[in-house]
C-alpha cells in the first residue's frame, strides 16, 4: 500500500534518501507563502484600492510596480548567498529569515497606509503615500529574497539527478498557493469592509512568516567550513561580465522584456476591469487571479511536454505569444457583450500563453549557460522579466487613467464614452507588444539542421525556476 500511494502521489519521484518526501513538502511551504503574497499584491489589492477605496489607478499602478523594483537585486542576492560566509555555518537561512521578516513588516504596514490615502484628509495623505511606498517596497524586497534564497537552498539539498524535479515541485506549490490564496481571500472579502481588509492583510503577514519558519526549520545543515575566511572569491561584476559573452543572450533578454511587457501590462487592470465594467464582486474578481494561475499552470505542463519531445523553445515561446492575441481580443470584446464568460475565457487564454512563453524563454536562457553560471543567468533572466513587468504595469495604469480622463472630457468622441475605453486601449497596446516580441524572437528560431539541439531528458523539470 505504501508503494502504491507513492506511485500515484505527484512528485513522489523527486524524493531521495537524503531528502524524503515529507521533508520536501515541508520545504515547499515557503513557496506557498510567496504565492499568497503574490495574490495580494497582483490581484486583490489593486481591485480593492481602485473600486472600494477609490484610489486613482495611476497611484495603484505605481504601488503595484514598487515590489518589482527590488527584483533586479535577485541576481546579486543569489550570488551573495552562494558566497556567504557565516560563523553560524549557514548560507541560505539568514537571507530567507531576513526576507520573511521584511515581508511581514510590509504587509503589516500596508492596511493603515491604504486607509489613510482613501480617507483623503487634508495634510494626512502624504503620510499614507509614504507608508504605502515603504510597505510595498518592503513586501517586494522580502518576497524576492525569500524566493531566491529558498530555491537556492532546495537545489543545495537535492541530489543532482533529482534537482529538476524538486524545483518543478516547488514552483507547482507556488501556483497552488496562488490558487488557494485567491479562493480563500476572495471568500473572506466577498462582503468588503475596511476591518476585513485589515484582518486579511494582518493574517496574511502572520501566515507567511509561520509557513516560512516551518519550511526552513532544520533544513540547512550547519557547516564549519563556511566560516569567514580571507580567500579570494569571484566578484559579482566579473561573473556578470563573463555571462554577457554568451552568444544570443542579449536578443533573448530583449525578447523576454517585450514579451513580458505584453502579458504583464494588464496585471494591475484585470480585477478593476471586472469590477467597474462587468460589475463583478470582490470575491468574483479575486477568482480571476486563480483562473489566470490555472491557465499558466496548464501552459507549464504543455511546455514541459513539448520540451520533453525535443521542441524548439523559441517556437514554443512564439506559440505562447500567439495565444495571447485571441485572449486580449476576448477581454476587449467582453465589455460590449457584457459577458463575464468571454472575459473569463480571455483571462485563462492569456494565462496559458504567458505560461508557455515564460517557461520556454527560461529553458532557452539556461541552455545558453555552460560554464557554471546558471544561477547568475537565472538572476539576470528574472531581473529583466521583473523590470519589464514593473514598467509595463506602471505604464498600463497611467495610460488607462489618461485615456479615461480624455474621454470624460469629450476629447475622444462619443465612441470612447464609458468605463471600458481606457482598459480597451491598454489591451490593444498589449496586442502590438505581442507583435514586437515576435519580431525580436524571430532571428533566434533556427531549424535543427542549422543549429542541432541536445536530445531531451528522460524526465522534464523546471530547474531553478525563479518566480
Amino acid at each position: 500500500m505504501s508503494r502504491f500511494i507513492m506511485s500515484i502521489m505527484p512528485f513522489a519521484d523527486a524524493a531521495s534518501t537524503d531528502l524524503p518526501l515529507a521533508r520536501l513538502f515541508r520545504l515547499s511551504l515557503f513557496q506557498v507563502s510567496v504565492g499568497i503574497t503574490m495574490v495580494l499584491l497582483g490581484g486583490t489589492l489593486n481591485r480593492v484600492m481602485a473600486i472600494e477605496l477609490g484610489i486613482p489607478v495611476s497611484i495603484i499602478a505605481v504601488a503595484m510596480a514598487l515590489p518589482l523594483v527590488a527584483a533586479p537585486a535577485r541576481a546579486l542576492i543569489g550570488h551573495k548567498s552562494d558566497t556567504h560566509r557565516s560563523y553560524l555555518g549557514w548560507r541560505r537561512v539568514p537571507y530567507i529569515w531576513f526576507g520573511a521578516l521584511t515581508q511581514f513588516g510590509g504587509l503589516a504596514l500596508m492596511p493603515i497606509s491604504l486607509l489613510i490615502i482613501a480617507e483623503a484628509r487634508p495634510g494626512t495623505v502624504i503620510y499614507g503615500e509614504v507608508g504605502m511606498t515603504l510597505a510595498f517596497l518592503m513586501t517586494g524586497f522580502g518576497l524576492h529574497t525569500v524566493q531566491t534564497a529558498g530555491l537556492a537552498l532546495a537545489t543545495d539539498l537535492a541530489p543532482a539527478d533529482k534537482r529538476p524535479r524538486v524545483v518543478a515541485m516547488l514552483y507547482t506549490m507556488l501556483l497552488v498557493g496562488m490558487v488557494a490564496g485567491a479562493i480563500v481571500i476572495g471568500r473572506m472579502l466577498s462582503d468588503f469592509s475596511p476591518l476585513k481588509l485589515i484582518e486579511v492583510l494582518k493574517g496574511s503577514a502572520m501566515l507567511t512568516v509561520a509557513l516560512t519558519v516551518i519550511a526552513v526549520w532544520k533544513q540547512e545543515p550547519r557547516r564549519r567550513d563556511l566560516a569567514p575566511s580571507g580567500e579570494a572569491r569571484e566578484t559579482f561584476r566579473a561573473a556578470l561580465k563573463a555571462l554577457r559573452r554568451q552568444k544570443g543572450l542579449d536578443r533573448l533578454l530583449a525578447s523576454l522584456a517585450v514579451g513580458t511587457a505584453a502579458f504583464g501590462m494588464q496585471d494591475v487592470l484585470l480585477e478593476p476591469y471586472g469590477g467597474s465594467v462587468l460589475h463583478m464582486g470582490v470575491g468574483s474578481t479575486t477568482l480571476l487571479t486563480a483562473l489566470f494561475a490555472a491557465g499558466s499552470l496548464a501552459g507549464y505542463f504543455v511546455s514541459a511536454r513539448l520540451m520533453g519531445r525535443g521542441g524548439n523553445p523559441y517556437v514554443v515561446a512564439g506559440v505562447g505569444l500567439m495565444l495571447g492575441l485571441p485572449g486580449f481580443a476576448a477581454v476587449i470584446m467582453a465589455a460590449p457583450f457584457g459577458s463575464v464568460v468571454v472575459f473569463s475565457a480571455g483571462t485563462a487564454m492569456i494565462g496559458l500563453g504567458s505560461g508557455l512563453f515564460a517557461v520556454s524563454m527560461l529553458i532557452a536562457a539556461m541552455a545558453m549557460v555552460s560554464d557554471g553560471r546558471g544561477g547568475l543567468a537565472l538572476g539576470a533572466w528574472s531581473a529583466v522579466q521583473a523590470v519589464a513587468l514593473g514598467l509595463a504595469v506602471a505604464v498600463g495604469g497611467f495610460l488607462r487613467d489618461a485615456v479615461t480622463g480624455l474621454a470624460d472630457a469629450g476629447w475622444l468622441g462619443s465612441a470612447f464614452q464609458g468605463p471600458a475605453s481606457g482598459y480597451s486601449v491598454v489591451y490593444l497596446v498589449e496586442v502590438f507588444l505581442v507583435f514586437g516580441a515576435l519580431v525580436c524572437l524571430g532571428p533566434l528560431v533556427k531549424p535543427r539542421r542549422i543549429e542541432p539541439r541536445a536530445a531531451p531528458a528522460a524526465r522534464f523539470g523546471l530547474a531553478d525556476l525563479p518566480n
